[in-house]
């Protein structure tokens, strides 16, 4: 009890209420002091009032935060104060005396309160107590205030149930307190009949539902204690439901904003602060003293279901107004007494709980009891209890139930064994019928009687006993709807129907069956059919497995499926669980071990994705394992009794928990125990169940897990959540999510999660221990991915497809059919063949390829596999195409996919491919074509994670070179270091900064002054020694390397500027600062200076200036290379010398112009035979006829002729070239000497593009301008597109060989190749007799690359060898900035220009070039189409990014040799290619024989060009060839199966298929196939198997031996005479001998069986070259082993030495390898050492790994030993 008064107030006259005392002093135990109770003595703020109020009472309530209701009642009177008293703020002290003199009265009333808190709810008696004490204080009576306050705080309240009690405070007093019946039962005193009096019916019926279905209810009224009456009626009337949300029935203005909250709530406010409840959107607002509802627009409230709605009226209208039933009455009565209000009141809350119990009728039939030990868990089967009672439709009743209210209500109420109150009762005894007046037993009332008077003086017991009992479960549903005659109608014919049709099916009739089919499923609409359907099958299963044959199965099925698609996904009637254990048990044999069961068929419903459904299932079964459980082991105990009758699970409960308190503890721990496995087992059983239902047979089929949300079951789950809560989280299901979430790999995990959730909700609650639950989360995973169920019938099963290492599939396969394109081949056709297309399979998307993979559709050759795939990153177009296609008529749309790599896709997606998927994979397919950036390609993501390779190993030393990395040092820096990126002093690797450093930098462009600004930086191009180490790098690059190679300067030569050489190393553009897209060291004459250079490039297109890349090892012309000519560079290098000049700026395009021209002049000056010159150059006749004899090159053929002769230069060349002249060529594309020789020849012909050089030729100078047609980027783009469609056509044509050609020819790609190889040829001419030339065509990176490229290759046999050719492409394409990221659109940046294929158009002049020099060579075609392959698919970093700046700044120019993260992902093309050369001579040409200096010129006409095999072969059976660890193994793979199906006699016959085989592989040529037989050969030997390249030399080498030792007639014969100037080619002597050698090992025995002993002595023999020596030696064991003869082989060629068991010993037992040897030093014996050994034949061989002991017999033998091996490791 505490009393309180106003504390402090303000001049706006708003007080703040302060506690004067408390009683008791200290909180009760169980009873803490309430915080702020003062805001509710004075709800609307502690004010003074000018005049003394009348006393008032209210009780407010307020809630803990334990959910504890405190009932505060308030009772206050007035007490004047002074003004004086009145505390005012400093401020306004002076106004406020001002004005207290005109309004201010004397006196003034300040509000006191009596406050009396209490948990018990007696409205009267906290009245009565609290106005006896102000009457006690105002009347001034005798009587102690304090003894009646501490006798109020210690009375004694009657417990529930009791009978009245008179208690005293000790003021003459007397207090009557009278209890509920029942603890639960509400106390409403007369208030629910006031608020049907101040409301109404409707409105307090509107009020009732908005409660129960959790809406906002706000009341109104200007009387407090009528806002807690209200509030309080309304709750009465929701018993038995109690409410859980916000309840406060009087709010305090302090509070006002808690009208704002979200959750639902009962709240009464004052109704003075009506104005601001007027915002509120969402609330439902009751006037209590104007007697109206005002419900929002916004909000709909459910009403009671009829015809309860209108019962509920009726009844009340009764009670409220009696005279209604007789005031239509002629004579009505002459009074009708109404009741009191207090009885009116008791007569509405029965009405009320008569609805409840109307309502709730049955709930206990659909209760799901789980556990009953050691404390009962129970579950409510909502959706049986809606489908049973017919309210599916019903919204009220579904909101009630989906309630807090309701949730509460059943955990409360749901123990069977309990005490039971009012409602128990009223609900069991609802349909009870009145029976006659019983005749009572006297006997037992006069016991009664006799007990009594024995106990009358006895004390009454002061607690009552609380009884508990059975809670009575009333008539089953089924019996009330049937009583009420609601249930569905079906007739007794349907039922008949269903069941005769399932039995024709299980008899095999299935033709009557079939009959019946229609009328069945027209049955199938109506619940009881489907009932019956279901009770039908479960007779026909037997052992949980019934094994149907295919037409019973399809029919099962199909009536199954049918019963199931009326099905809701809350299954109210029960359909789907009865099915449920029907699915699994139904099965058909697919084939041998392969059984299918009938949930694969039945998967496409949505009941299966609703958690409620599962969860309500498990529950029922569980119930029913627990209730047969305690059946057990009651039929145990009571063997011999007679038939019991069936008890429920509730029955069983209640009994259980009545013996509960009697058991023993051991007993209660088994029981529980028991409990708790039947729960686990059930979890077990349904986690399978579920992985059966929702794992799709096919991935794309996953529509049904993706619309129903299945990844946020919290959206669906059981709960009981708010409405507002839970549509809010039902509607976040990402649906726009579908690029990440749809992935059909995710699937399994959507499904395990969704497995995972369910498990956990269904074992917390059923108390599951968490051993058992973690084993379950465990074993879930296995399930999903494992427990995949077996194919379905429909369609071939889906193959997948060989990944590399490091390739992941991003989408799984999409079941598509492969459509024929217009290549015949494949298709049959005219050419005749198999039809391996269509074929039907699936598309796998993955980070590398696009794969379809599948089989035909062609019975006659479905066996085969059909294999088409190409890289993502090679897809130029992409579009949906209209096909008429017979496959198939549920096609939905054909996507034709193109790649450059010459591949075209046209898939169909099956019909059982959602659209959604398709698009899905379009999507994706984008994305991963065009990466953000070149980080996000293949080569970039297959090894490593970007992040770990942009992050710098150590710690930097000097961070602020970081910043400042392309600029040069300042002037007068001294000695700081020029780095790139970072200093080399310590450490040589080049660390690029990250991404985040990175992205501060802006690297400026190659604009003019900022150029000019670096060039003044740098004065001098001499390299300081501390610089010496930052050209490490470059000098290992290939350009480098190849400049050393032919004279043309190595770095040392530069740096000291020896004179005598004519060209230097120049380092200019070490920091890329001149060109961006040039190498960092170049070659420049020796004469011009650095900062020259920075000028002269200004003239060029992208600061290309002029280099030199390659020099005539013979005549010493040097070829260069540079962009073209900007328009004011040409205007100043061609202009005339004396013409006039006006102002600064031509003056200074004249010094550009002129230091150009001294650039000319220098390399010029470089030749040698310029040194003597002076004035023009010309050159006498015998200076030509000097270089004629060696013109005489090779021209296109096998075997050069002597065709040159007659092309003998007698003049001097001058080549002024126009476009048309070159094109009148000779009839071998050479050009003819009328145009091609002029009278005089310059030092140096510059080559550059026809339309921006149109100047007239200058006698004076010493060059010459040859001006060209070339064609564009653009044209090369579209002379592309037309040969793809050409090589590989979209759709077949009617004539297909005219149409090829016809648009082969208007591709003009053939005219491309010619133009580029008549140009080459031209400048081969021009080297070879002397000329510089410089090409200087476009910006020179495209055709300038192709032309100086293939002029190299034609000109130096160093690059037609592999070693060669690898140094060209790097040293001409990357290093000089080919833009393969640019031309290739390799990014999304690239996407709109386009691809362009450079690159491939060179490659394809080379190959016309092997066509007709094939033994020039020293690789083969394969090679060719390798490259041609992989520079586009992205699988390797070779070809990625635009230059060597670019490759810097990614950090991939430096990676360090050796340091690999992973061997088997290869980041460069030439590793790959190095290690798969060594294994296998895939890219080795057996006829490669060159010759010394030999220049090579192919005709170029078109007649002799060719298209290239590798734009129109495929391989059909195993996809391109080019991923060469996709198709090893496969055709012998075939090859076993073919030999174990079939049983017919074997042949050695094969068939080779156009477009299927790879004709390479199934029969390779001889010499490969006599290799990969030695190989075997020696494995089969055990001895250890030689390279292959080793073998070809040795057998090379022996045959010239030979050849020379044995010049006679046969090997003349067969080398062939007449080989004019190509000399003897060791082609068929290569070949003759291998074959020999492999005659010699294999003799007569078959191939492949193992030779006898003769073959093993003859290998012995051959291989005995390589053993330089052998024998036996002793060898100590590895630790803890003894000494053992052993028979030693030192192999001096393999650097190994060999142990075996024994001379004859086949299998090599172990092997040293020599490289890893430290010492040989003398030994000493050990342990278990031969005995009569000397101790001088000991010696112990050091390795890095361990120390080998060996003894030899004796020391000589032991010394000879030692001098061996020491032989071979000085020979290394």
């Amino acid at each position: 009890m505490f009393v309180l008064y106003l504390h402090r107030v303000t001049a706006s006259r708003d007080g703040q209420g302060q506690i004067l005392q408390r009683f008791p002093e200290k909180d009760w135990e169980d009873n803490p002091f309430p915080q702020g109770i003062e805001l509710f003595c004075q709800p609307s703020g502690w004010q003074l009032f000018t005049e003394r109020n009348p006393p008032s009472f209210f009780v407010a309530v307020l809630t803990d935060i334990s959910s504890e209701r405190h009932y505060c009642a308030c009772f206050t009177f007035w007490e004047a104060v002074e003004s004086a008293q009145v505390m005012l703020p400093a401020g306004v002290e002076g106004e406020a005396q001002e004005s207290s003199s005109l309004v201010q009265p004397a006196q003034l009333f300040a509000p006191k309160s009596l406050v009396l808190v209490s948990r018990l709810d007696h409205t009267e008696v906290f009245r009565n107590s609290l106005g006896l004490i102000y009457t006690i204080y105002v009347d001034g009576l005798s009587a102690s205030l304090e003894n009646v306050i501490g006798n109020l705080l210690t009375c004694t309240i009657p417990i529930t149930g009791g009978a009245q009690r008179t208690i005293s405070l000790g003021a003459g007093d007397r207090q009557v307190i009278q209890t509920p019946i029942n603890d639960s039962l509400p106390v409403s005193s007369c208030s629910v009949a006031v608020l049907f009096r101040q409301l109404g019916i409707t409105n307090v019926l509107c009020l009732f539902c908005a409660a129960l279905t959790e809406h906002k209810i706000l009341f109104l009224s200007s009387s407090y204690q009528r806002l807690t009456d209200a509030c309080r009626a309304l709750l009465a009337l929701m018993f038995p439901l109690k409410y859980s949300f916000t309840y406060v029935p009087i709010l305090p203005a302090q509070l006002l904003e808690v009208l704002s909250t979200p959750t639902p709530f009962i709240i009464g406010v004052s109704s003075i602060f009506h104005s601001e409840t007027q915002e509120l959107l969402d609330v439902v607002i009751a006037d209590l003293d104007g007697g109206t509802v005002t419900i929002p627009e916004c909000i709909h409230i459910s009403l009671l279901p009829e015809p309860l709605l209108h019962q509920t009226r009726e009844a009340l209208s009764m009670i409220l107004d009696p005279e209604l039933e007789v005031a239509d009455l002629a004579f009505p009565p002459s009074t009708v007494s109404a009741p009191s209000l207090k009885m009116q009141d008791k007569e509405i809350r029965a009405v009320f709980l008569r609805l409840f119990a109307q309502l709730l009728q049955g709930y206990r039939w659909c209760l799901h009891i789980i556990r009953i030990h050691p404390e009962p868990v129970i579950r409510f089967h909502k959706a049986a209890f809606l489908g049973q009672r017919g309210l599916v439709e019903d919204d009220f009743l579904t909101k009630v139930l989906e309630g807090m209210a309701f949730a509460g209500f059943v955990t409360e109420r749901g123990a069977p064994y309990r005490a039971i109150d009012l409602f128990d009762e009223v609900r069991g005894d609802f349909n009870r019928r009145p029976l006659p007046f019983p005749r009572l037993d006297e006997g037992t009332v006069q016991w009664i009687i006799d007990q009594a008077t024995a106990k009358l003086q006895t004390a009454p017991p002061a607690v009552k006993a609380e009884k508990k009992c059975m809670v009575p479960s009333g008539p089953p549903i089924a019996a009330i709807m049937e009583r009420n005659g609601s249930a569905l109608a079906n007739s007794a014919r349907r039922l008949e129907v269903v069941r005769n049709c399932i039995s024709y099916v299980f008899e095999n009739k299935m033709l009557e069956a079939k009959k019946l089919l229609p009328a069945v499923l027209r049955a199938m609409k109506g619940r009881a059919a489907r009932h019956c359907l279901t009770q039908e099958l479960n007779l026909h299963v037997q052992q949980n497995r019934a094994v149907l044959d295919h037409q019973q199965f399809d029919f099962i099925v199909r009536v199954m499926n049918c019963c199931l698609q009326d099905c809701t996904a809350m299954d109210e009637h029960g359909i789907a669980a009865a099915l449920l254990p029907l699915v699994t048990a139904f099965c058909r044999k697919l084939s041998p071990g392969i059984t299918q069961f009938a949930y694969s068929c039945v998967q496409e419903h949505v009941v299966w994705t609703n958690i409620q459904f599962w969860e309500a299932m498990f529950y029922c079964d569980v119930q029913n394992h627990i209730r047969a459980l305690y059946l057990e082991s009651n039929e145990e105990n009571h063997v011999d009794e007679g038939p019991q009758e069936e008890k429920s699970a509730l029955e069983i409960a209640s009994e259980q928990r009545r013996l509960w308190p009697t058991m023993s503890r051991e007993k209660q721990q088994e029981l529980i125990q028991k409990e708790e496995s039947t729960v686990f087992s059930q979890a077990i059983h349904y986690a399978n169940r579920m992985s059966y239902l929702l794992l799709p047979l096919d991935t794309s089929k996953n529509r049904l897990l993706r619309s129903s949300g299945l990844g946020d079951v919290e959206s669906v789950s059981n709960s009981f959540v708010t409405n507002s809560i839970a549509g809010s989280v039902a509607e976040s299901y990402d649906t726009e999510s579908g690029f990440e979430d749809a992935e059909s790999s995710d699937v399994a995990n959507y499904v395990v999660r969704f497995i995972n959730r369910f498990v956990d909700k269904v074992c917390t609650e059923s108390g599951v221990t968490n051993e058992h639950l973690k084993g379950l989360h465990i074993m879930i995973p296995a399930l999903c991915c494992c427990e995949s169920p077996p194919e379905q019938g429909k369609g071939p099963k889906l193959l997948r497809p060989s990944l590399l290492v490091g390739e992941e599939c991003v989408m799984e396969g999409l079941r598509v059919y492969l459509m024929p394109d217009g290549r015949e081949e494949a298709a049959g056709g005219n050419i005749g063949g198999p039809p391996l297309l269509p074929a039907e399979g699936a598309i796998f998307l993955t980070t590398y390829r696009i794969v379809f993979k599948g089989t035909p559709t062609d019975p006659l050759v479905g066996e085969q596999v059909v294999v088409r795939s190409f890289p993502i990153a090679s897809l130029t177009k992409e579009k949906k195409i209209n096909v008429q296609a017979q496959v198939d008529q549920f096609i939905q749309e054909v996507l034709q996919l193109r790649s450059c790599t010459f591949q075209v896709l046209r898939i169909a997606f099956d019909e059982e491919v959602a659209s959604e998927s398709a698009e899905v994979f379009r999507k994706h397919l984008h994305k991963l074509r065009y990466p953000q950036h070149v980080r996000g390609t293949f080569a970039f993501t297959v090894g490593q994670s970007p992040k770990q390779a942009m992050q710098p190993k150590a710690k930097e030393k000097n961070p602020s070179l970081r910043y400042r990395r392309f600029s040069a040092p300042l002037p007068g820096s001294g000695n700081a270091k020029k780095t790139i990126g970072r200093p080399y002093v310590t450490r040589k690797k080049y660390t690029p900064p990250t991404w985040e450093q990175r992205s501060s930098q802006h690297f400026q462009e190659d604009d003019e002054d900022e150029i000019s600004d670096r060039s003044t930086l740098t004065p001098s191009t001499i390299i300081k020694p501390s610089d010496k180490m930052t050209m490490s790098h470059l000098v290992e690059r290939a350009c480098c390397r190849d400049y050393q190679r032919m004279g043309l300067g190595t770095l040392s030569n530069s740096l000291t500027r020896s004179k005598n050489e004519p060209f230097r190393i120049s380092t200019v553009n070490r920091m890329y600062a001149v060109c961006r897209s040039y190498p960092g060291l170049l070659i420049v004459p020796q004469s011009i200076q650095d900062n020259t250079i920075q000028r002269i490039s200004r003239c060029y297109r992208q600061n290309r200036f002029p280099v030199i890349c390659w020099r005539n090892s013979r005549t010493k012309a040097v070829l260069l290379r540079s962009g073209g000519l900007h328009g004011k560079g040409v205007v100043g290098l061609f202009k005339s010398q004396n013409a006039p000049t006006a102002g600064t700026c031509q003056s200074q395009t004249d010094s550009t112009s002129l230091e150009q021209e001294k650039y000319l002049q220098a390399v010029i000056n470089s030749m040698p035979h310029y040194a003597d010159a002076s004035g023009r150059n010309t050159l006498t006749e015998r200076a030509v006829a000097m270089t004629l004899p060696s013109l005489a090159g090779k021209w296109g053929s096998i075997r050069a002729s002597g065709r040159m002769s007659n092309y003998v230069l007698n003049m001097e060349i001058g080549s002024r070239l126009a476009g048309k002249d070159l094109l009148s060529a000779q009839h071998n594309g050479a050009p003819s000497e009328a145009s091609f020789l002029r009278q005089h020849r310059a030092s140096l012909y510059i080559i550059g593009d026809k339309s921006q050089l149109k100047v007239t030729p200058d006698p004076l100078q010493h060059w010459e301008v040859v001006p060209i047609e070339v064609f564009d980027v653009r044209q090369v783009k579209a002379s592309f597109k037309k040969l793809m469609k050409a090589c590989v056509p979209g759709s077949p044509s009617t004539d297909p060989s005219l149409a090829y050609l016809r648009t082969l020819e208007e591709s003009e790609w053939l005219s491309q190749i010619h133009k580029i190889l008549q140009i080459s040829v031209l400048v081969v001419e021009l080297l070879d007799t002397g000329s510089s030339v410089l090409v200087s065509l476009e910006d020179g990176w495209d055709i300038t690359t192709q032309v100086v490229s293939l002029v190299q290759l034609l000109s130096d046999p160093y690059y037609r060898t592999m070693e060669g050719f690898r140094l060209l492409v790097e040293k001409e394409w990357l290093s000089f900035g080919h833009r393969f990221s640019h031309r290739g659109a390799q990014t999304l940046a690239g996407q709109s220009s386009g691809f362009a294929p450079v690159f491939l158009q060179f490659l394809d002049c080379v190959h016309q070039i092997h066509l007709q020099f094939p033994m020039e060579f020293e690789f083969t075609q394969y090679y060719l189409k390798f490259l041609s392959y992989h520079y586009v698919s992205n699988r390797f970093r070779t070809f990625l990014l635009d230059s060597d700046y670019e490759r810097i700044e990614l950090g991939l120019l430096y990676e360090e040799k050796g340091e690999r993260k992973s061997q088997q992902v290869y980041k460069s093309i030439w590793d790959y290619i190095d290690r798969l050369n060594k294994k296998t001579p895939v890219f080795f040409n057996y006829m490669y024989a060159p010759e010394d200096g030999e220049v090579l010129r192919p005709y170029s006409n078109i007649s002799n060009l060719k298209v290239w095999d590798y734009y129109t072969q495929e391989v059909l059976s195993e996809g391109p060839s080019y991923d060469w660890e996709l198709v090893q193994g496969q055709p012998e793979h075939v090859e076993v199966e073919d030999r174990q199906d079939s049983s017919a006699p074997q042949t050695k016959r094969k068939i080779i298929w156009p477009c299927y085989d790879n004709r390479s592989r199934v029969e390779p040529d001889a010499i490969s196939k006599l290799l990969e037989e030695l190989h075997n050969l020696e494995a089969e030997l055990g001895q250890v198997p030689e390279r292959w390249k080793d073998t070809w030399d040795k057998v090379k080498a022996s045959q010239r031996t030979e050849a020379r030792q044995e010049a006679s007639r046969q090997w003349a014969l067969l080398l062939g005479t007449g080989c004019g100037s190509h000399g003897a080619s060791p082609l068929q002597l290569s070949w003759f001998s291998l074959w020999l050698l492999g005659a010699e090992l294999f003799g007569p025995s078959p191939l492949g069986s193992r030779p006898p002993v003769r073959g093993s002595e003859a290998l012995t023999r051959s291989l005995a070259a390589r053993r330089s020596y052998e024998g036996t030696l002793y060898k100590k064991g590895a630790f803890m082993k003894p000494w053992k003869p052993r028979w030693f082989v030192l192999d001096k060629t393999k650097h190994q030495l060999r142990y075996y068991d024994n001379r004859m010993d086949t299998e090599c037992k172990g092997v040293i390898d020599l490289a890893e040897v430290e010492s040989i030093t003398p030994g000493t014996p050990t342990m278990g050492a031969p005995k009569t050994v000397e101790e001088k034949a000991f010696f112990d061989l050091k390795t890095t790994k361990r120390v080998y002991n060996f003894c030899a017999q004796d020391v000589q033998l032991a010394q000879q030993w030692i001098d061996r091996i020491q032989s071979c490791l000085s020979d290394a």
